[in-house]
């Protein structure tokens, strides 16, 4: 039968194709070469995720003879402050190590010493997990991996709406971001993998896209799990960074592990204390900021070593940056600052409910990278993960049946979308709106937080998602798919203060941090607090669930 749109049939479709998603498409033909696995990307899979390039550290290794993922566990319960499954991490920490030996053999170069032992530093509370990695084209190498591996790729797709058939996730609807071609995939199975919500707070520099982690991260993946049905957690785990001023990007541990040091405004050292992103915002909270590196005493060598890093692997466009501002590592310091809020599972612990086989509460859809609660998963829990959910995805597509397309879903989504195309007589640019939707954001979500402002929130949210249909002007495909982010951005603030609102505590630093409930409570706040959906997308339903221990 013949379609308005293009149909096309898999066995696993995997939605994102950064760090989790490449890895879970390559593991998935792995575990099955004659299963079709076909990947939704909504940039472009080489240089996109939020490894766009290269990558410093692989941030979670139990490296035999060093540490164990039974410390590791213990390490990173304290980090989460309790509030963290222990069965997913230690699953995750239990296969870093193979994990690291896989990226190896394609050849990703983690550096040794002269008697062949990696560099491992201690970044987290305890333990020494953190491998140092030198790789500037490790994204090249998980797309090419991909690609050899027989995965269809559609690239500049952006997953709009799952399919379902009753409870079970049966596919997605996709939209061609530059042509605005819609394409409907059939799936078995569906891997959630795309990304946090990089692009929710406002930059100081007040640039849209100066975020720190991928910009086209708008929360697509929370979203369409949740309208699907799947339980969601951490969303008042509301992330600010502490790094390079007006350009957001890393390079702390870069540094102060080679012998930089870090110095409040007042020129005090800080660089002996093992300095947590938590700790340097209370200090520039506390009027003691801006905090600033200084490298001036180190050797050449060991000053070109982290130019290196910096300039080849870790975000390139450094280099430009700093010749921009008349900085050399020489002889001037790098201005640090706190970055914009945004929700994210792997450097956080916001995310799409899974248990140890990356397996979310609705049949058929699985979740890994920043889209799931692995909590503070970094980079090997976006690889590990990924190929979790691949695993587990494949054997779930070989007992399914065939899923039937769902015309009527599909019929829905292409009535919205033509409705939303007619809106171009309306007065707002969409731009526009964005830019005063993530300032409301930072007005009422951003902490410190409390119950007058979290409210405001919530009347704002509900404004917005009636002027982005009633006042936001769409002209062309381009504008449309900005809208698709928007609605996502929206909905994310409403269940990240409908969550704040109810953890009536203080919690993770700055993170959590309540004026009208200033201290930790443990007795009555040790647990998840879970959304769900209710009748409509705006009716959150919240519940708690127990930590589950190992």
């Amino acid at each position: 039968m013949r379609y308005d749109y293009p149909v096309i049939d898999c066995d696993v479709l995997v939605i994102g194709g950064g760090s989790a998603g490449a890895m879970a498409a390559v593991r998935a033909k792995e575990v099955d070469p004659g299963q079709r696995v076909v990947v939704f990307e909504k940039g472009e899979i080489k240089y996109s995720g939020c490894i766009a390039r290269g990558m410093d550290a692989l941030n979670i290794v139990a490296v035999p003879g060093i540490s164990t993922p039974e410390l590791y566990v213990e390490s990173n319960s304290l980090a989460c402050e309790g509030i963290m499954d222990e069965p997913v991490s230690y699953r995750m920490c239990e296969r870093s190590w193979d994990l690291l030996k896989k990226l190896e053999s394609w050849d990703v170069c983690f550096p040794v010493d002269e008697r062949g032992q990696y560099e491992v530093l201690q970044v987290h509370p305890k333990g020494r997990f953190c491998v140092t990695m030198k790789e500037p084209e490790l994204k090249a190498i998980l797309a090419k991996k991909v690609l050899e591996s027989g995965v269809r790729v559609l690239n500049r797709t952006m997953a709009v709406e799952l399919l379902k058939n009753g409870e079970r996730v049966t596919g997605a609807i996709g939209m061609n971001v530059r042509t605005g071609e819609v394409i409907v995939c059939n799936a078995k199975a569906v891997i959630l993998s795309a990304g946090g919500t990089a692009r929710f707070g406002l930059p100081n520099n007040g640039y849209l896209y100066g975020v720190y982690d991928f910009p086209g991260n708008t929360g697509d993946g929370y979203c369409l799990a949740y309208r699907a049905g799947a339980e969601l957690s951490g969303f008042e785990y509301t992330l600010i960074y502490y790094i390079i001023k007006d350009i957001n990007a890393p390079l702390l541990y870069i540094t102060l592990t080679r012998g930089a040091n870090l110095l409040n405004a007042f020129g005090a050292h800080r660089e002996k204390e093992h300095p947590s992103i938590k700790s340097m915002l209370l200090e520039h909270h506390e009027g003691r900021g801006p905090m600033r590196i200084i490298m001036s005493h180190l050797p050449e060598k060991k000053i070109k070593e982290i130019e290196d890093i910096l300039f080849t692997t870790e975000r390139p466009v450094q280099e430009r940056f700093f010749k921009g501002r008349d900085v050399d590592f020489r002889s001037g310091e790098i201005e640090l600052w706190p970055t914009e809020c945004f929700l994210c599972g792997g450097h956080g612990m916001t995310g799409v409910r899974v248990n140890e086989k990356a397996e979310t509460n609705v049949p058929g859809l699985y979740a890994a990278g920043d889209t799931s609660l692995v909590a503070r998963g970094h980079l090997s829990g976006a690889f590990v993960f990924g190929e979790i959910s691949a695993e587990n995805a494949t054997d779930y597509s070989a007992k399914a049946d065939d899923p039937e397309l769902e015309r009527d879903q599909v019929a829905s989504f292409l009535k919205k979308k033509d409705s939303r195309l007619d809106q171009s007589g309306n007065p707002v640019p969409i731009e526009e709106f964005e830019y005063k939707v993530r300032r409301m954001i930072n007005d009422y979500i951003v902490p410190p937080k409390n119950e007058y402002k979290l409210n405001n929130a919530l009347w704002w949210m509900d404004r917005f998602r009636k002027e982005l249909v009633e006042l936001v002007r769409i002209r062309d495909v381009h504008d449309l798919f900005k809208a698709y982010e928007v609605e996502n951005i929206i909905q994310c603030a409403t269940m990240s203060a409908t969550a704040s609102k109810e953890r009536k505590e203080s919690r993770w630093g700055m993170w959590h941090f309540r004026h009208d409930y200033p201290d930790v409570n443990d007795r009555e706040w040790m647990k998840h607090i879970v959304l769900s959906r209710g009748e409509a997308p705006e009716d959150i339903k919240i519940s708690h669930k127990e930590i589950i221990k190992m």
